[in-house]
């Protein structure tokens, strides 16, 4: 992770704020937000003045932010006490009438830009004006990459499990029982979801850029990119296809259109009904639909469907973990001779491009589904560490490694994290891994009743960790995509206030990713699939169902890190019966792999008490 140097990027910046009156500029994280500030995670926001500059980004990449950005910048730690939001770091430097400027294409209407405004009057700031040029891409020129424009291909039903008509139908009659004059889409991944498209503009992501404007008679799709014959078939005449960025100019035509209630004395006319955007629109779409007047925004419900997996997607979800697992296994195995018996020298880039390799072959492979973090040693307390050629370490078989990655497969989208250690750990690796594996069977094996949110759920992964006086800042699991995107809302296990607002639904998949960073030192964590599903009881309370979780992630925990004597005879049970299922589901991959299978059979086998009694 190298410095950038931003003192010139930010001389620009700033000529240009003078240029357009703005006193502070805000930019939500994105690939400007990285060229300006040189900080490459995947979460922060970046807010800059005349004199001073601040990146706040959460927990996940305190490590990584500190070592990336330069010294014109300052990190501020959310989450933490004493420091403040950015928002109220934005409305700190608005005192004294000063205006603050954002680019409206890249806020939020009601989560960004209605609450920061309230925040920057309350300061005594002017107000929060809409910049149409981005000052940023001004800056970066002719340098900036290009918007990608990749293929768009047609996924096939068998994959889908349901026809885009009988989504946009089902959508319809919510619209229509809703009493909403139409819903505007701009989440990609809502959009490739809801017209069953794939596309590839996105790194790591099959999604492309593109909105959707559905209307009790119209279904209409804004994209630039190049459909495939089996796209353009897919969709037939049902669909309109207009440029990407006419979006804009129809929002217009769509907000001007809407039938007016009989205007009353004294009072403007009202619409009859309303568009709906979702909470996460622009603000730009927002105001060119017409404003508050005529939006009204609501938690997206094609988000809502696409959170819950229907029969076909669950069942690819179990199929995509097995073959992935086979990968993991063998990659481990081959790592662990590698290492110990070749005594070889591999950094963590030649391990992650080895395992992509692995996976590559595997059935119905695309890609991946993330930059694969091959951590060793101390870069594995880096929660979001991405190694890089050049600037990476050797893999330390006398350490701890830690290796979370994933993929994407047509019938599905994986996410596994397991921590090895390839020699003998100290006691306090093992009493940490332990601790985290407690936390991952706690979510695995909880029993809730129906109503239940994810939110309720993180102290069950937490607890064992507390007891200690230790924690993990990051959240317990994230919702994830049917090769679609590794992370996906509305559902999440975490203490993000969104994780309480939608409960847990048969068909949810989750992750499940305790975990213990010691920074400079070493990371655990580990990271199982689950999917939500109904629990049988011996008794119905309320007469209400109870839910569980199945999980589908296939790759054996790590033997020499486990404490088994801090393990519960429940636990120890569970633990042996997982190893049993991941060992019955993968071990026919290696009917001609005699390394993969013996390393298989060792790390399956059956935890006894009595063997850790005895040590």
């Amino acid at each position: 992770m190298e410095t950038v140097n931003t003192t010139e990027r930010l001389r620009d910046l700033r000529k240009l704020m003078r240029e357009n009156k703005v006193d502070v500029y805000n930019l939500p994280f994105l690939i400007d937000s990285e060229f300006i500030s040189g900080f490459s995670g995947s979460a922060g926001t970046a807010v800059i003045t005349h004199e001073k500059a601040a990146l706040a980004t959460d927990g996940r990449y305190f490590n990584q932010a500190s070592k990336q950005l330069d010294s014109n910048w300052n990190l501020l730690k959310q989450g933490l006490e004493d420091v403040p939001t950015w928002q109220e770091w934005t409305a700190e430097q608005s005192e004294g009438h000063k205006t603050v400027g954002v680019d409206p294409t890249v806020v939020t209407a009601p989560a960004e830009a209605r609450k920061l405004a309230e925040k920057i009057k309350k300061k005594g700031g002017a107000s929060l004006q809409g910049v149409k040029a981005n000052l940023v891409d001004l800056v970066w020129g002719d340098k900036r990459p290009p918007r990608p424009n990749e293929k768009v291909s047609a996924l096939d039903i068998k994959y889908a499990g349901l026809g885009f008509e009988q989504k946009i139908e089902h959508l319809r009659k919510e619209l229509n029982e809703k009493k909403s004059a139409g819903l505007i889409i701009s989440m990609l991944d809502e959009v490739a979801w809801l017209f069953n498209l794939r596309g590839n503009d996105i790194p790591y992501n099959p999604v492309f850029f593109s909105y959707a404007a559905i209307t009790p008679t119209t279904a209409t799709l804004y994209l630039d990119s190049k459909m495939t014959a089996d796209a353009t078939r897919s969709l037939g005449e049902k669909v309109q296809i207009r440029p990407y960025n006419a979006i804009f100019e129809d929002a217009g035509d769509l907000g001007g259109s809407l039938e007016m209630e009989a205007p009353i004395e004294g009072k403007p006319p009202t619409p009859k009904s309303k568009f709906w955007i979702s909470t996460k629109a622009s603000w730009a779409l927002s105001l060119d639909l017409g404003g508050e007047e005529k939006v009204e925004e609501v938690r997206s419900p094609v988000g809502d469907e696409k959170a819950i997996k229907n029969a076909t997607e669950m069942e690819g979800m179990r199929a995509c973990h097995v073959r992935d697992g086979a990968s993991l296994s063998e990659y481990f195995a081959w790592l662990e001779e590698e290492l110990i018996v070749k005594k070889s020298k591999l950094d963590e880039v030649q391990g992650a491009d080895k395992l992509e390799e692995i996976r590559s072959k595997k059935d119905h492979f695309v890609g991946l589904s993330f930059d694969t973090i091959s951590s060793t040693g101390p870069n594995a307390a880096v929660i979001h560490y991405k190694p890089e050629k050049g600037n990476c370490s050797v893999i330390d078989p006398s350490a701890l490694y830690l290796c979370d990655s994933g993929a994407q497969y047509l019938d599905g989208t994986t996410d596994t994290t397991r921590t090895i250690h390839f020699g003998e750990p100290t006691e306090m690796e093992r009493k940490a891994y332990t601790l985290v594996l407690k936390g991952v069977i706690a979510i695995d094996r909880v029993i809730f009743p129906k109503g239940t949110s994810g939110f309720a759920l993180d102290t069950l992964a937490r607890q064992f960790l507390w007891r200690e006086g230790l924690d993990y800042r990051h959240g317990t699991g994230h919702g994830v995509g049917s090769y679609l995107n590794v992370h996906e809302g509305p559902i999440g296990i975490g203490t993000r206030i969104q994780y309480s607002e939608v409960p847990l639904a048969v068909g949810n998949v989750l992750s499940d990713e305790p975990g213990y960073y010691e920074d400079g030192n070493w990371g655990i964590r580990i990271e199982n699939m689950i999917m939500v599903q109904e629990a049988k009881t011996n008794h119905k309370f309320g007469d209400k169902p109870w839910l569980g979780f199945e999980h589908v992630t296939m790759v054996p925990m790590c033997r020499k890190l486990i404490d088994g004597k801090m393990l519960t005879p429940e636990e120890r049970t569970w633990l042996n019966d997982y190893h049993q299922e991941v060992y019955d589901n993968t071990k026919g991959f290696f009917k001609d792999d005699e390394r993969t299978s013996k390393w298989l059979e060792r790390e399956t086998r059956p935890i006894h008490v009595m063997e850790f009694a005895l040590t």
